[in-house]
């Protein structure tokens, strides 16, 4: 075999090895992509590089693997869904007081879970594994309650709110917590006198 051959051999070596390099970094970026959604771009454009942030993703994953995380008792998601209906009807009375029940009755369905539920933002590192999808809708209501308890939250804003909290309590109950013609809390300044306390589609 002349050096030239050799040459050509160790050439298309070192290439066949650089694609199947690049082949399995495209799948790993496709799994963490169909896994993570739109949580992916977020952390892409929070760290300094993409690889950086595949491996907090990946780091992520690794945490997400260590948790002892429990499914609900058919008699536990009943009783969430009822605590829910009941929350959404008081809303039409106290928009402001009922927002931060969302918060603590869904900070107590996290916890049932078995996700840790200290610091926001390992919350959400722990949820984003598993529930990606629904984390847009719980930084939105969570930076919600923060401008409702400076008094800087409208009514309108409340309402959005406890959608946005429902969002991920269904994606943790597994199922929605209240009928489809009842998900969403009337405005205040709408409801009929006569039906103080129902709860009507939007």
């Amino acid at each position: 075999m002349s050096s030239t051959q050799v040459v050509v051999i160790v050439i298309v070596v070192l290439v066949i090895a650089a694609l199947a390099a690049v082949a399995v970094v495209a799948s790993r970026r496709r799994a963490l992509r169909e896994r993570f959604g739109p949580e992916y771009d977020r952390v892409v454009a929070e760290q300094d590089s993409r690889s950086a942030a595949e491996r907090e993703l990946r780091e992520r994953e690794r945490r997400h693997a260590e948790l002892e995380l429990t499914p609900l008792s058919p008699e536990s998601r009943a009783r969430y869904a009822a605590a829910w209906e009941e929350l959404q009807v008081r809303f039409v009375d106290s928009p402001a007081e009922t927002v931060s029940e969302a918060d603590e009755l869904v900070g107590r369905l996290i916890a049932e879970r078995g996700y840790p539920t200290g610091d926001f933002s390992d919350q959400i590192a722990h949820l984003s594994v598993e529930h990606a999808r629904t984390l847009t809708h719980y930084r939105d209501a969570h930076e919600i309650r923060q401008r409702n308890e400076r008094g800087e939250a409208g009514t309108e804003d409340l309402r959005q709110a406890l959608v946005h909290y429902r969002a991920l309590f269904a994606d943790l109950l597994g199922e929605d917590p209240v009928p489809a013609s009842t998900q969403q809390p009337e405005q205040p300044e709408q409801r009929h006198p006569d039906h103080d306390h129902d709860v009507t589609s939007r």
